[in-house]
């Protein structure tokens, strides 16, 4: 069944069965998909998604602060680029790893424990860093904050998908995950103070607390997703005051359904979970087409990452300079972001990610005509560009797996993407070390170039995309149902 079809099913229910009697022997059931879909956007649910943006920002900054650091470690320890390789390549094995982890825990176990959990071991592991003595206890280290660090990112961006109203979930789902590039940037200009008065020890010590005091106002405050515990009856007298804090109480012994997320399960059959559901029909080509997009772009946004600074240093630029390059590329990765999710809540995913992947493309090869020594300047600016439609693409493909898949596989799904994009990352450690010495900055462009083609060609392929605000009228599902059931 297809989207629109699932939507005009529910919008087809008898109109006199929307509201409950309070006072009724009988309390009827609720919609929470259509309480939480078509509801008011309330300050309770915006503070939420500022807690899952916030995990994210600190997800940035501990991710990027290696790749500020990494020249001054390698000159510490009298190490080649190669040599280090494998301590970059540590932190993104275990960010793939944090990743489908992350995603498996939170649809059995809740979205609110998988972040705090997430935050905790990368907050923990990034303090540690500054202690390590070589850069075998750096791989190790950056292993462990990379669980944490790959199993943030989806867990955040579930708990934003579904406390955000329909009309506004892919603005908000992109918000959050653009503070991967906003974390990014405030990392680089912490670094650019902190590392030269400091040293790249004190920059992880300081880079570590931030999220282990996150951590703690986390516990306190995030609440567990309501679409979540609309699947699990034993939590609904949770769940009753979860709507009761959002603006939208309920009576007590209410029934809670979810009649949209449902319609995408197989109906008659028992909902299927974990990885196995993702390339079950309906989702198998879809899931394929996302992964390879996932890879290719994350091969491009690790290559920056990880591999930036050291590029621009391996070609006689200043150290300022250099961290320089990797901020204007995640500040341009805020703005391209944030256009482009605006852009598809209008036009819908498709077209603005396909142009987005060509300017990527486009700005990467338009590059090489820049003379590095002599038109530093330029440079900067052509990789806040690049930055700008890289993270473009990056940040709104969350918003599209949000879209593609159901509840009961969501994080599951989201999580699946990352993790084999993370493979794409791992590949960035080893093949941007290696071209940056073989070809240079010529061979590092042509690489970030050449991977945003595969992540055209791939979105192009997908067949779900967020349809348009012209393509879609707004669902009006069946909030709450009076009766028997």
């Amino acid at each position: 069944m297809t989207r629109s079809a699932q939507n005009a099913a529910v919008r087809a229910a008898p109109p006199d069965r929307r509201n409950v009697d309070p006072g009724s022997a009988d309390p009827g059931s609720a919609d929470v998909g259509d309480l939480l879909d078509n509801g008011p956007f309330t300050s309770m649910q915006k503070f939420v998604v500022m807690l899952a943006a916030m995990s994210i920002v600190m997800d940035g900054f501990d991710g990027q602060l290696i790749g500020f650091a990494i020249p001054m470690m390698i000159q510490e320890w009298g190490i080649t680029r190669e040599a280090f390789a494998p301590a970059v390549a540590s932190g993104l094995i275990g960010m793939g790893i944090g990743s489908a982890c992350a995603g498996l825990f939170a649809d059995r176990y809740g979205r609110r424990m998988a972040v705090i959990v997430s935050v905790f071991v990368f907050g923990t592991a990034t303090c540690a860093i500054g202690l390590a003595p070589d850069a075998l206890t750096v791989a190790v280290l950056r292993f462990i904050a990379g669980l944490g660090i790959g199993g943030a990112l989806p867990s955040s961006t579930t708990v934003t998908a579904e406390f955000t109203p329909a009309r506004r979930r892919t603005l908000a789902v992109t918000a959050t995950i653009v503070c991967v590039p906003l974390g990014g940037m405030l990392a680089g200009l912490f670094s650019a103070y902190v590392l030269p008065l400091y040293g790249w020890r004190a920059s992880f010590f300081i880079g570590g607390s931030l999220p282990i005091a996150l951590g703690f106002a986390l516990m306190a405050t995030l609440p567990e997703s309501p679409r979540f515990l609309a699947r699990r009856p034993e939590r609904w007298n949770e769940l009753g005051a979860l709507l009761g804090r959002m603006g939208r109480p309920m009576p007590q012994g209410v029934h809670y359904t979810d009649a949209v997320e449902q319609a995408l399960e197989q109906p008659g059959a028992q909902p299927q979970r974990g990885v196995r559901a993702l390339f079950s029909k309906g989702y198998g080509a879809d899931t394929i087409a996302i992964w390879v997009a996932f890879f290719m772009c994350l091969t491009a946004v690790y290559s920056a990452f990880s591999w930036l600074p050291t590029m621009l240093t391996s070609e006689g630029l200043p150290l300022a300079v250099a961290a320089s390059g990797l901020t204007a590329y995640n500040l341009g990765g805020v703005i391209g972001a944030l256009v482009c999710a605006v852009a598809m809540t209008r036009w819908g995913s498709r077209w603005p990610l396909a142009i987005c992947c060509v300017g990527a493309l486009g700005s990467a090869f338009l590059m090489l005509m820049v003379d590095v020594r002599q038109s530093s300047s330029l440079l900067v600016f052509g990789f806040g560009v690049h930055g700008l439609f890289v993270n473009a693409v990056q940040s709104t493909m969350y918003a599209l797996c949000a879209y593609v898949y159901a509840t009961g596989v969501r994080a599951t799904g989201t999580a699946g993407a990352l993790a084999f994009g993370r493979l794409g990352a791992i590949l960035s450690a080893f093949v941007g070390a290696t071209v940056i010495t073989l070809g240079g900055a010529q061979g590092y462009l042509l690489l970030l170039g050449t991977v945003m083609v595969f992540a055209l060609i791939a979105l192009l392929m997908v067949r779900r995309h967020i349809p348009g605000r012209r393509a879609a009228p707004p669902l009006r599902t069946v909030a709450v149902v009076g009766g028997t059931r």
